[in-house]
């Protein structure tokens, strides 16, 4: 490395040519074409608030064990991590686009034993550019702007760029949805986003329909969804969906807590938690039992309201040369 007093003695025009020349190096040696992910558990803050910091560390340990399970089929490597998030990087996009999928399918099925409030959520972004790498360090405006596109996205949500869009085989670009162009802090310029669908929106419906008022209820992207005439208990949300009646009496014929879905691989499952009535598609269901629930189908809650749930039918999704927004 040449000493300091060496670069003194160099004039503006010498000082530039090692200037080119240690650039050119640098993306020689190290220069590669990776495709980067960040995921970032969502909520952590006022969980560490709630539960405090054992329960909090065990959270982000969670967060590293699946992401480990994960990177292990598919070929990616943990760079860094810090507090509640993971950066990791991939050879393809492909494989990428695999691991993360995996890694959601992973947490759905591990967020079926814990309670709705221990239940871990990740955003994840991807990337595909250029960085310098040593094989170990990896560094580059790629990584930030993965960085941005992660903290953009909202709960279980895969979000990419429209570069690794681009890098992704036939059959993954098919289960990605364009995005409105937007800001992302610190990225100068709108940015072309999408989102990667990893769930079957066939399987799974997105809202639910009050039937006898028509309001359309979006459902939340969350493994267990429920619902009851309670809103808070002690000053937390005791229903993520709250049924309610113009008539008050007609409402209190609702359970606090009256039945919940539950996310797991083939769709959702409701499960009923009150010993009032519940009935599925005209079936009663006992308190504890489960029935899956599609996309059409219709439950009875308490005799006095029906919810059908559906899907959006809005969805469009990029074909392969062409950007659609929702």
């Amino acid at each position: 490395m040449p000493r300091v007093a060496d670069l003194e003695r160099l004039s503006l025009t010498e000082l530039i040519q090692l200037q080119t020349a240690i650039s050119e190096t640098l993306k020689r040696r190290f220069e590669r074409r990776l495709c980067l992910c960040f995921t970032d558990i969502v909520g952590s803050t006022p969980y560490f608030t709630r539960f405090g910091d054992a329960a909090g560390r065990g959270l982000q340990q969670r967060h590293l064990d699946v992401l480990a399970q994960a990177l292990a089929l598919h070929g990616g490597r943990v760079v860094d991590t810090a507090g509640d998030g993971a950066f990791t990087v991939f050879p393809s996009a492909d494989k990428a686009a695999a691991a993360v999928i995996d890694l959601e399918n992973l947490i759905s099925e591990q967020n079926n034993g814990y309670a709705r409030e221990h239940q871990l959520l990740l955003r994840i972004g991807l990337h595909y550019g250029s960085v310098l790498t040593d094989g170990t360090a990896v560094a580059g405006d790629a990584v930030n702007l993965t960085a941005r596109v992660c903290t953009s996205g909202g709960p279980s949500e895969i979000r990419l760029t429209r570069a690794a869009f681009l890098e992704l085989s036939t059959n993954q670009r098919l289960l990605c949805k364009g995005l409105p162009p937007g800001d992302l802090k610190g990225v100068s310029g709108q940015q072309e986003l999408l989102l990667l669908e990893w769930r079957d929106r066939g399987a799974f419906p997105s809202r639910a329909r009050v039937v006898e008022t028509g309001e359309e209820i979006s459902l939340p992207p969350q493994d267990t969804i429920t619902f009851g005439r309670l809103k808070e208990r002690n000053g937390f949300v005791a229903n993520d969906i709250v049924l309610q009646l113009a008539e008050a009496a007609l409402t209190k014929s609702i359970s606090r807590w009256h039945f919940e879905l539950r996310r797991n691989a083939a769709g959702f499952s409701l499960r009923s938690v009150t010993d009032q009535i519940t009935e599925v598609d005209g079936e009663p269901l006992l308190k504890g039992a489960e029935r899956a629930i599609k996309p059409g189908t219709f439950v009875r809650v308490a005799n006095v309201l029906t919810l059908e749930f559906i899907i959006d039918d809005k969805t469009q999704r990029t074909s392969d040369s062409t950007y659609y927004p929702p």
